[in-house]
């Protein structure tokens, strides 16, 4: 397995728990949006613009996600 594939395999495997584990806490959804972005830079790396594209909008509504969960915690929303 070349380095890039094993980046690529930990990114997808980040993505896949913190998507799991998003209704423990609001930091399960920031660190989602943060593997999505690993998934992205893997994306382009590879040379799969469109699956980098995507997964920096996924990362965009999870951040978004995260924002609004964290607003409607502290009653500001």
């Amino acid at each position: 397995m070349d380095p890039l594939t094993a980046f690529g395999l930990v990114a997808v495997s980040a993505m896949l728990v913190t998507y799991a584990l998003e209704d423990r806490s609001p930091w399960f959804i920031l660190a989602f949006a943060g593997a999505c972005l690993l998934g992205s830079a893997y994306g382009f790396l590879q040379g799969a613009w469109p699956f980098g594209v995507l997964e920096a909008v996924w990362a965009g509504v999870a951040a978004w996600r995260w924002r609004s969960k964290t607003s409607q915690a502290s009653g500001t929303a």
